[in-house]
């Protein structure tokens, strides 16, 4: 077989092997379970005209996204949603195998909140009671970091309830847990002057120290699925739950959400950020998928439409926070134009 025989035969086999790779008529979508609900909302509704409603799964942002850069093909998800931006790590994870173009989409903003059954006493928590609830370390009264000895509410705060702290929350792998530990862990751990003070010697043990969660049982590993935490909350009304606004919302004749910092969460008070433990939320398209998997831009279209994500729109039902007008518009622009991100500054 002479060498023009032989590039025709690699070239045929490479044209079936790229057929067989997106033999698919169905959009695939992982990750984040907080925006799992906003996403399947979106995927019944997109449904319901010409293509096929996407699968979507609930696998926790850092899982989800870990599947989306294993690579291109029919095998890998087209869109992976988070609780938290794509980490530079991450976005490296893709590129070295293959994924070179992602589109980025901020859909919105969300509150984590803390909730415990509607029968349970309300609790009223400072960033700092978070903290010396759940950290793995705490200061000692000389200032010295011991392992967390607080047993009750009423250790970590003489003004909050004698229960044992139960905290019912998110693995590892979840944004949401990612989000958590930023936010609130490390906004109480920073109350502390000497610990705040670490950051600018010692960024890396600052994190390790404000960030660690404690293993010795208060803190249970609940899983990737939010309706599960609601029913445990329900059959033990002294626990509480770690998870987004939007479980929430929709379970408010169950589940009452504690105070932080004095603020109750809602959607006027995590839309002005008035409420402190509170993120953005994103999917993320993979490029090359677009126009193999039938859909994908018009599934975008969907979720990037007025009629979805605006003020008045079904996601809002379901506990989206909108972006701003400005911002909205700016990011249903990039979306529909496919626009690649830039490598994460983190």
């Amino acid at each position: 077989m002479n060498k023009t025989s032989i590039g025709a035969v690699l070239a045929l086999s490479a044209a079936a092997l790229s057929g067989q790779a997106f033999a698919r008529d169905t959009i695939n979508i992982v990750g984040s379970s907080t925006v799992f609900p906003f996403s399947t909302a979106v995927a019944e509704t997109f449904g319901r005209g010409s293509f096929k409603t996407p699968k979507v799964e609930s696998t926790g942002t850092g899982g989800g996204i870990k599947l989306f850069c294993a690579g291109s093909g029919v095998d890998t998800p087209d869109i992976a949603n988070a609780s938290r931006a794509m980490k530079a790590s991450e976005f490296d994870a893709c590129g070295a195998n293959g994924v070179t173009g992602i589109t980025e989409v901020k859909i919105g903003f969300d509150g984590i909140v803390l909730a415990q059954s509607k029968a349970g006493k309300g609790f009223d928590l400072s960033l700092k009671d978070i903290f010396l609830a759940l950290a793995k370390d705490v200061p000692n009264d000389k200032g010295e970091l011991v392992p967390n000895p607080n047993k009750t509410w009423k250790d970590v705060n003489p003004s909050l309830p004698d229960t044992k702290i139960e905290v019912l929350g998110p693995p590892p792998t979840s944004g949401t847990r990612d989000a958590f530990a930023e936010l609130a862990m490390e906004g109480g751990c920073n109350t502390f002057p000497a610990i705040k003070d670490l950051k600018k010697t010692d960024e890396k043990k600052h994190k390790a120290v404000c960030q660690a969660v404690r293993e010795d049982g208060a803190y249970i590993e609940a899983g990737e699925n939010d309706n599960l935490i609601v029913q445990k909350l329900v059959a033990n009304p002294k626990a509480i739950g770690v998870f987004g606004y939007s479980y929430l919302e929709q379970n408010t004749d169950k589940i009452q959400g504690a105070k932080v910092n004095g603020v109750t969460p809602t959607y006027d008070t995590i839309s002005n950020a008035s409420y402190p433990i509170s993120r953005p939320l994103f999917f993320y398209v993979k490029n090359s998928h677009v126009g193999n998997i039938p859909g994908i831009k018009e599934y975008v279209a969907e979720f990037t439409n007025n009629k979805a994500w605006g003020p008045d729109g079904y996601l809002a039902d379901k506990g989206l926070i909108p972006l701003p007008d400005a911002d909205r518009k700016a990011a249903a622009a990039s979306a529909k134009a496919m626009t690649p991100m830039p490598k994460p500054a983190h």
